[in-house]
């Protein structure tokens, strides 16, 4: 595992870094996910509803979830196109 921060500490620009979270069933997973803010979600075309603001990552190929981070790392310079 690289060496992590807080979530606290992470980028809320909308660049995607790697992150650190704890599913339900008590899994830990990594992801690679973006911070989406109210601005940014209306830029995008959305209502920037709150209950959508928050970190986001796909789960797989076609899904994406709003999840609970607890650290993050910068992504490897070969990850930033994903």
């Amino acid at each position: 595992m690289p060496n992590t921060s807080p979530i606290a500490t992470a980028p809320k620009n909308g660049s995607k870094v790697r992150v650190f979270w704890t599913d339900a069933d008590g899994q830990e997973n990594e992801s690679i996910a973006q911070y989406r803010s109210a601005d940014m979600l209306k830029a995008l075309g959305g209502e920037g509803d709150a209950n959508d603001v928050g970190w986001w990552a796909y789960v797989d190929s076609s899904t994406q979830k709003k999840i609970q981070p607890h650290s993050w790392a910068p992504l490897a310079s070969d990850e930033e196109d994903e």
